[in-house]
């Protein structure tokens, strides 16, 4: 199969989904109000509330929710072959993933961008509330665990990858001091200058490894992790625009034009894609996704097609920087559907791969030899970028080598291959981070805000006490994880804990339709919500009879084994809790029962207009 026609019909549905099914739901579903008070005009401070460039903010934005799920997810699924992920990353975003931004982030919007148990205690019931605040912080810190240990087994090793990431900090600090502070205001400049910097950072970094300073930047996974938890604490803890923003806003410049690049680079070459369409793995008995189909295809590819981590940043960071409410489309749903197209993108560049070559790099020598297949070009590829790839599980390094051979196939190109695969290792590191800087400030908030019920101080995200002792809770918490996680074992949990997180998100989004009195467009949230409820939950049970308890029975792994099971029972029971609450709060307000007193309701109409019924 070549990639040319699915590459054209996977734009295709993408544009057509935001051009006619986000202006439906915009126009019908949210009535989105230009004129509408934004929480950053508010309460403006200078540090969390703070009015931002839609373009900007754009990238701050997909910068944040677009991490290892796009890239990985597509990549360890090409287990079940191309064309169940493929199907599953277009009608999954277009029908659930960009609605489920899209909604969450005017749902913030309206309650001056709150987090999404705030929304819940405020929609469905205080009950809701509590329990979708266990559930995120849980969720969240797996979320962030299986995400980081994508980036610490991509860069463990590698000086090159390692000082190109690092470089990104100092530029980032530069740039915002520049943008807010020297010349506010001021993009152009700071970007055109901010990514010619990073691009030299790629191509210096092949001289830094190989000169005596490389030492400096080369750590091993445990060195890497520690590292990686100190980073994620300063962008928590920092203002926004001196870290955080220029970052990701930065980073998404090579995020996206990475992305258009590798589209250009299908279009032009043509690449076959040597995975079959459907495998034998589909039956379960696979070396890298434990289990069938379904339903594990569906927390496998999680933020490609439905993320409910995104739900985190949607009412995180990104509401407080909305400057109207008719942005939330382009971002919400925009933002998602330039994810999902990430995510098709990584998937192609997988499936150029020979089957033996890709299951060689994402498995152990001794899970390899008992598949009997034979690699095609791995010793070739592994000379050509310059590294050893055999072994290297967890998807980011096939990746990377799925597209330096798409790059160095374009005509003049085939010297550059190592460069591609470094600069692509850097482009995945760029996506992850962005999403764990973000996703631990996100979890600040979320901690803040549930301390903030028993301890009013806690609940101010400005108070630095406690900024500096909620994100170090949540820094450590994920930092175990990462320490002594494995893919094979984090990555199931991840991918359940986000999608139970999205049945959340729909469910509570769900209730605020109907509390609005737009009941005839619930089922543009409800259906989505009740197809993940099904999958996710039957993914969580058998991950926990099949996965994690014969984990504990290992020798050395009984703690690591039960935690991840008690979590996932823990995650699972409070879905159900919420998705019973929430059918309940739609059903008496159906009856005609009055509002929870905090809910949005039906918007406000000016006297003598006709209330229009839903």
């Amino acid at each position: 199969m070549n990639a040319f026609p699915i590459m054209v019909g996977a734009l295709c549905v993408l544009a057509l989904g935001y051009r006619f099914y986000s202006a439906f739901i915009a126009a019908k579903a949210l009535a989105l109000d230009p004129a509408r008070p934004m929480p950053a005009h508010l309460f403006r401070d200078g540090h969390n509330f703070v009015p931002m460039n839609r373009w900007v903010l754009f990238g701050h934005h997909f910068a944040a929710i677009a991490g290892a799920g796009p890239l990985v997810g597509p990549v360890l699924a090409m287990q079940f072959g191309y064309a169940p992920g493929l199907l599953w990353l277009l009608a999954g975003a277009v029908l659930a993933g960009c609605v489920h931004d899209f909604m969450i982030l005017v749902a913030s919007v309206r309650h001056n961008g709150r987090s999404l148990p705030e929304i819940a205690r405020a929609e469905v019931s205080p009950v809701a509330g509590f329990t979708a605040g266990v559930a995120v912080l849980f969720i969240v810190v797996v979320a962030l665990a299986g995400l980081g240990l994508v980036v610490v087994n991509a860069l463990a090793e590698s000086s090159w990858g390692t000082f190109t990431i690092a470089m990104t900090i100092p530029i980032a600090i530069v740039m915002g001091l520049f943008m807010f502070k020297i010349h506010p205001g001021s993009i152009k400049g700071p970007s055109l200058a901010g990514v010619s910097v990073l691009i030299l950072a790629v191509v210096g970094g092949r001289w830094v490894a190989g000169s005596p300073i490389g030492s400096w930047f080369l750590f091993d996974h445990h060195e890497l992790t520690v590292l990686l938890c100190l980073y994620g604490f300063a962008a928590s803890v920092l203002p926004v625009w001196l870290l955080l923003a220029p970052r990701d806003y930065l980073s998404s410049y090579m995020k996206v034009g990475t992305v258009f690049l590798l589209i250009a680079g299908v279009l032009i070459v043509h690449p076959d894609l040597k995975f079959p369409a459907v495998t034998e793995f589909i039956h379960g008995g696979g070396p890298i996704v434990p289990g069938k189909l379904f339903p594990f295809l569906f927390v496998t590819i999680a933020c490609g097609a439905i993320s409910g981590f995104h739900s985190l940043v949607a009412s995180g960071t990104t509401p407080k920087m909305l400057d109207k409410e008719t942005d939330a489309r382009m971002i919400g749903y925009g933002g998602m559907a330039m994810e999902s197209l990430v995510g098709v993108v990584a998937l192609i560049a997988a499936a150029s791969l020979h089957p033996g070559d890709y299951y060689a790099i994402n498995c152990s020598a001794e899970t390899f030899a008992k598949l009997g297949i034979d690699p095609v070009n791995l010793a070739e590829l592994s000379h050509r970028v310059g590294e050893d790839v055999a072994g290297r599980a967890g998807g980011a390094v096939s990746l990377a080598v799925g597209m330096a051979q798409i790059f160095s196939a374009i005509p003049g190109m085939a010297p550059l291959m190592s460069y591609w695969y470094h600069f692509a290792i850097m482009f995945e590191a760029l996506f992850i981070l962005t999403t764990i800087d973000a996703g631990t400030r996100v979890a600040r908030f979320l901690l803040q805000e549930f301390l903030g019920n028993y301890y009013k101080p806690m609940g101010n995200p400005a108070w630095l006490p406690g900024s500096v002792l909620t994100t170090t809770v949540i820094v450590v918490s994920w930092g175990y994880f990462i320490y002594t996680g494995s893919i094979r074992t984090i990555w199931p949990m991840f991918g359940t804990a986000n999608q139970l997180l999205a049945t959340v998100a729909l469910a509570v989004a769900t209730t605020f339709l109907v509390n609005m009195g737009q009941v005839r467009y619930a089922p543009i949230t409800a259906l989505p919500m009740a197809f993940v409820a099904v999958t996710t939950l039957t993914a969580g049970f058998l991950n926990i009879t099949t996965n994690f308890l014969p984990l504990a029975h290992t020798p050395g792994n009984a703690f690591r084994g039960y935690l991840q099971a008690v979590l996932t029972v823990i995650m699972m029971v409070a879905v159900v809790v919420i998705l019973v609450d929430s059918t309940r709060r739609c059903l008496a307000t159906l009856r005609g029962a009055p509002l929870p007193p905090k809910a949005f309701g039906p918007p406000k109409v000016p006297e003598g207009v006709p209330q229009r019924c839903c």
